[in-house]
């Protein structure tokens, strides 16, 4: 059984480590605004097992001109769970969520690797890429609700 349910931002570091932070100490999974009121994080369990993580930050990127905006950082699912359809599942359910919440636009910071699978999920790209130091390059990548 999969059930996706909100979690301590600790929780997320066994799945964000692993995938995102690799090789790295458990410090850099620590995300600035992880424990603020307005963050949510969501982790998608399969048999009670964490497999899956995503965060939901309020930010503002002033590149978009929606005034209710959220910014995904840290999805993540563990290797051996990857291609069952969960980081699908954990980006309909922020969008799920934001839309309960009148939030106008999603927007986040995409890996390279990751590009194709959100413009499945009708995610535009914005502008040229870029790199961020230690992790890589990525693209803004954002879509309006």
């Amino acid at each position: 059984m999969t059930i996706i349910k909100e979690i301590p931002s600790k929780e997320t570091y066994a799945v964000r480590q692993p995938v995102l932070r690799a090789g790295k100490p458990i410090e850099s999974c620590i995300f600035e605004g992880d424990d603020l009121e307005t963050t949510h994080h969501f982790g998608l369990f399969e048999n009670e097992n964490l497999t899956g993580i995503i965060s939901l930050f309020s930010q503002i990127n002033s590149i978009f001109a929606a005034k209710n905006q959220a910014q995904i950082r840290g999805m993540a699912v563990l290797d051996t769970h990857q291609k069952k359809g969960f980081g699908e599942a954990l980006v309909k359910h922020c969008e799920n969520y934001c839309n309960e919440n009148k939030v106008q636009l999603i927007w986040f910071n995409a890996r390279t690797a990751a590009v194709g699978f959100y413009k499945k999920m009708n995610y535009e790209v914005l502008g040229e890429p870029f790199d961020i130091k230690d992790v890589g390059e990525h693209y803004l990548m954002y879509k309006k609700l």
